[in-house]
């Protein structure tokens, strides 16, 4: 397996964008290289696991929600540099998902889960990856 930090080949990982009752489900990143940024949840791929089925486990390994994950709707890349060295190379798949049940609870890697609306995003400090999914997605809608 390729290591997270300083690895030989990029690693692929999936999130899921989870929305429920016009909020959106969004995770508090526990760890480098989005340690401390809210987030579509979400992890690494696992040799011989469908981009669904890693979804689906990493949905609710990380908030305890339970997922139906369906088509791929936003794919980009998260590299990190330290000088000359790569120090993180993710190709990161984010899939449309349906909310099954349960709810939000921090798991995993991640200091805090929960359901936002699109009012809430600003000041919660979203990454810049995920505003961009949201607005391209017309995430909107929702209280705030």
């Amino acid at each position: 397996m390729t290591n997270a930090e300083y690895p030989d080949l990029p690693r692929v990982a999936v999130g899921a964008v989870v929305i429920h009752n016009d909020l959106i489900l969004l995770v508090k990143r526990g760890k480098p290289p989005a340690k401390g940024e809210w987030a579509i949840p979400g992890g690494s791929l696992e040799l011989g696991e469908t981009l669904q089925a890693a979804a689906e486990r990493e949905i609710y390994e990380e908030t305890g929600i339970t997922i139906q994950a369906r088509k791929v709707i936003y794919t980009f890349d998260s590299i990190v540099m330290d000088g000359d060295r790569t120090r993180f190379h993710y190709v990161i798949l984010d899939l449309e998902a349906s909310y099954l049940a349960g709810e939000p609870r921090a798991g995993d890697d991640v200091l805090e889960a929960g359901w936002f609306g699109s009012g809430q995003l600003e000041a919660l400090g979203v990454n810049t990856r995920t505003l961009h999914l949201l607005t391209e997605i017309g995430f909107t809608r929702g209280p705030s």
